[in-house]
């Protein structure tokens, strides 16, 4: 569930004289815990902001873990330096409802940075944070036509709002991607990590996509596929150098929207691909030049293979060559990844 931050930490480790005598005599054997933590997941809330008769909500499911100094729990069953996971529940509420929520990742820095400022025990808060994609619901959706067709017509169209009026207060389940955040504070380290990712962009498009001219050797059945249908969900995690000038809203969004531009290119037009790994490239290089606040951003693009169906032993029935029906084939898939970093990062990057 917990993203590996991108960046690692390059004091957080070393633990000071004061943190090390709350072990005591912890070590009573050979063995030596090098890694621990504990925390509540799964935690769902709902904020409701009302001003006036608009209504904004935000529903996330939050994760919270915390790695303390002291391992007595571990060694000795000692738990007084447990903050219980349902104490880490309660704050989720109780910090929603004191400050409110903007979005994930300040919800996620600001739950990170209380459990470190309240308990002076804990080294590391991790906090993780996915968001529902709830949409407002457009004016002319909730008004029913004599003559309209479910499947037909705007008034149908739940995922695009277009230029229409939209709702105060009523919302509709769009689960285009998902939008989640990881942030680990660590009072060693004065360097927050703040990591967003969209996870489960599924986009597909029906020509412009190629790919020929790769290793010819005796292991090889592939032919050249100088235009194929073009399949993959986008996962794809950013970390932030700079968190204080970015608007993450702002930022997820445009991130997204570089994605499907690389992918789909000019309604019109279109873009041609001539392999997974350059539109990949494309859009990770896109970003960096866009958002000066991302640091580094990886990417993962598998692909969703559509087979075209062989027809040719079947010409007295369908004569000719088939370019309309294809298999579905999700298993086994080819997976492209990469990461892109900007040259001037410093070390621990």
């Amino acid at each position: 569930m917990f993203a590996t931050p991108l960046r690692q930490p390059s004091s957080a480790s070393n633990r000071t004289a004061a943190s090390a005598s709350l072990d005591g005599q912890e070590t009573p054997f050979q063995y030596e815990i090098t890694d621990h933590g504990y925390g509540k997941d799964a935690v769902k809330v709902l904020h409701v902001s009302r001003k006036g008769p608009v209504h904004t909500i935000q529903e996330f499911e939050v994760g919270t873990h915390l790695k303390l100094y002291s391992k007595k729990d571990y060694y000795q069953g000692n738990n007084s330096d447990i903050v219980a996971t349902d104490s880490q529940k309660n704050t989720v509420y109780l910090l929603a409802k004191k400050y409110g929520i903007e979005s994930p990742e300040k919800f996620a820095l600001l739950l990170g940075q209380h459990f470190l400022n309240k308990y002076s025990h804990v080294e590391e808060a991790h906090v993780h944070v996915e968001t529902y994609p709830w949409q407002r619901v457009c004016q002319e959706e909730t008004k029913a036509s004599k003559t309209s067709v479910v499947g037909q017509g705007s008034c149908n169209n739940f995922s695009s709002i277009d230029n229409r009026s939209l709702h105060n207060h009523a919302f509709i389940f769009t689960p285009t991607a998902l939008h989640y955040c990881d942030v680990v504070i660590r009072r060693q380290d004065p360097k927050q990590t703040v990591i967003t990712g969209i996870k489960g962009l599924r986009v597909l498009k029906t020509t412009q996509s190629s790919f020929v001219n790769f290793v010819n050797d005796e292991f090889r059945s592939l032919p050249d596929q100088y235009d194929r249908i073009f399949s993959t969900v986008v996962d794809c995690s950013w970390e932030y150098s700079d968190t204080d000038t970015v608007n993450f809203s702002r930022a997820w969004q445009q991130v997204k929207n570089i994605i499907l531009r690389n992918f789909a290119g000019d309604p019109q037009v279109g873009v041609s691909s001539p392999s997974v790994q350059h539109t990949l490239y494309l859009s990770e290089k896109q970003v960096l030049d866009v958002i000066p606040q991302v640091s580094v951003i990886s990417m993962t693009m598998p692909n969703k293979h559509y087979f075209n169906f062989d027809t040719k032993p079947f010409q007295q029935i369908v004569p000719g060559d088939n370019n309309e029906v294809f298999i579905p084939v999700d298993k086994p898939h080819g997976t492209i990844y990469a990461q892109l970093a900007r040259k001037n990062l410093n070390s621990h990057l």
